[in-house]
């Protein structure tokens, strides 16, 4: 983040009764303003935001960074970063000195946070334009990066939930304490072969582990220790889940011999920590995430053995009434996958001995 005594203070210009994600339109610039350690007190350095209109918290994070430059929807201004005691009135006469940036020219901003390279929304908020907006800044809040299901199966509803939660003022700390509880469930079904259940428990939690992060985000209200407790949870239960599916296997007849299911909870849990490993190692030695090096690392992570697209191949092999080969075949995808990240982190360090930068595909683009 830009230092303190550069940051520019918020100048909100004009007002706008219409709610958004149940919030004014002012509130929701203070929440952005506050997570961004903005200064309240006004200073010669100004961050001026119109209110008539909602735009993508990437962009203030992107502004703050740029003084002197000014975002326009066309002839209207949206913000300005402004210093020396400039205010909006002063940009038409010094608009050469200025850098002006036209969102009718769909600038691109990668996003590193959310592992994505787009030209993030700006959109004037009325009571006709609120829903199209509240969509807009959710699906603006998926990451770029993620596993298929996350991408593809599941957005509409978890955008139902996340309206819902908002409506009724439910925190994302609430939504994260409701999909640990039935994380804990499905492990409990598992244990007993109670798969359908189970599976249906652990899919409410999978989506709902989608609703808390984008009700925080949307409604401006992630913190610290909700991000510890998301990401605690994400990290920690996959394990126990292959583990005692293993187990659960008995009340079908289909328990595998000692030896296999030891082999098998050597390759899922080693190779869920090893692949974790992997990705930390790539982020601390490179400074980004492994899956946005390269397309391919991006397009490999649709698929990779991680939770959900595990928990595909496992709802396929018990609908073919097999979870046991289910089990096997994630114990070999995992073990694919990790062989596949390792050759990755070596490639990248072979890149770095060379001489070569290692940057992302989608700065680049």
């Amino acid at each position: 983040m830009t230092e303190a005594k550069s940051l520019p203070a918020l100048t909100p210009i004009g007002d706008n009764p219409t709610l958004l994600w149940g919030m004014t339109n002012a509130e929701r610039l203070r929440r952005l303003a506050r997570a961004e350690g903005l200064p309240e007190k006004a200073s010669g350095v100004q961050l001026y935001v119109n209110l008539d209109y909602v735009f993508d918290p990437v962009w203030l994070r992107h502004i703050v960074t740029l003084p002197g430059t000014v975002v326009m929807d066309g002839g209207d201004l949206v913000m300005a970063h402004l210093t020396g005691g400039m205010t909006p009135a002063d940009i038409a006469p010094h608009r050469g000195a200025l850098s002006i940036v036209d969102y009718r020219d769909n600038p691109q901003i990668y996003n590193r946070q959310l592992r994505k390279l787009d030209c993030p929304f700006i959109q004037r908020l009325t009571p006709a334009t609120r829903r199209a907006i509240e969509r807009k800044s959710y699906f603006g809040a998926y990451k770029g990066v993620t596993d298929a299901l996350t991408k593809y199966l599941w957005p509409e509803l978890a955008l139902w939930l996340t309206r819902g939660a908002a409506s009724i003022g439910m925190t994302p700390n609430m939504v994260t304490a409701i999909g640990a509880a039935l994380c804990v469930y499905a492990t409990y079904l598992f244990a007993y072969g109670h798969y359908w259940t189970g599976m249906l428990a652990a899919f409410i939690f999978m989506v709902l582990d989608t609703v808390d992060g984008k009700l925080a985000r949307c409604t401006i209200t992630s913190s610290k220790w909700g991000n510890v407790a998301d990401h605690g949870v994400d990290l920690v239960h996959p394990p126990f889940w292959w583990y005692f599916w293993g187990v659960g296997l008995g009340a079908w007849g289909l328990a595998l011999s000692t030896q296999t299911f030891i082999w098998v909870m050597v390759a899922v849990v080693a190779g869920y920590v090893l692949q974790r490993v992997i990705e930390g190692l790539f982020i601390k030695d490179f400074g980004m995430d492994i899956h946005v090096w390269q397309k391919f690392d991006s397009d490999f992570r649709l698929i990779t053995a991680r939770r959900n697209p595990n928990f595909a191949i496992l709802f396929f092999a018990t609908l073919a009434g097999r979870p046991d080969i289910g089990l096997i075949a994630v114990a070999w995808w995992t073990v694919i996958s990790l062989v596949v990240h390792a050759v990755r982190l070596v490639q990248a360090y072979g890149v770095k001995r060379s001489g070569r930068p290692i940057t992302s595909w989608m700065e680049a683009a």
